[in-house]
C-alpha cells in the first residue's frame, strides 16, 4: 500500500493495518521529512486521543492530514505507532 499526496510517496508498506476504512501505516513506512507536527488532537471513544501532523510536499501544505494515537487504548493497541490519512491523501494497492 502507498499513501500518495501532491505526486509524493508520503509512506510505503505491505501490511497496513485496516480499522473503520482506514490504513494504518507502521511509522517506520512514513517518510518523517513529509510531515510537521500540528497542535490538533481529537478524541475517540474507543480508540483514545489522536494526534495530526501537516504533510508539506514541495512547499504545499496539506493541514491535519495525517494523524495517529501515541496512547491508544486498549482495544486499540493494533494501531499504536502507526499513521493514517485523509484530506486528499490517496491510498493505493
Amino acid at each position: 500500500m502507498k499513501a500518495i499526496w501532491n505526486g509524493a510517496v508520503i509512506a510505503e508498506c505491505d501490511n497496513t493495518v485496516v480499522v473503520e476504512g482506514n490504513h494504518y501505516f507502521p511509522a517506520a513506512s512514513v517518510t518523517q521529512s513529509y510531515l510537521r507536527a500540528s497542535a490538533k488532537t481529537t478524541v475517540c471513544g474507543w480508540k483514545g486521543i489522536a494526534n495530526y501532523h501537516t504533510i508539506i510536499v514541495d512547499g504545499e501544505k496539506n493541514p491535519d492530514a495525517a494523524w495517529y494515537y501515541a496512547d491508544p487504548k486498549s482495544a486499540a493497541e493494533n494501531i499504536k505507532d502507526h499513521v493514517a490519512f485523509w484530506r486528499g491523501v490517496e491510498i493505493v494497492a
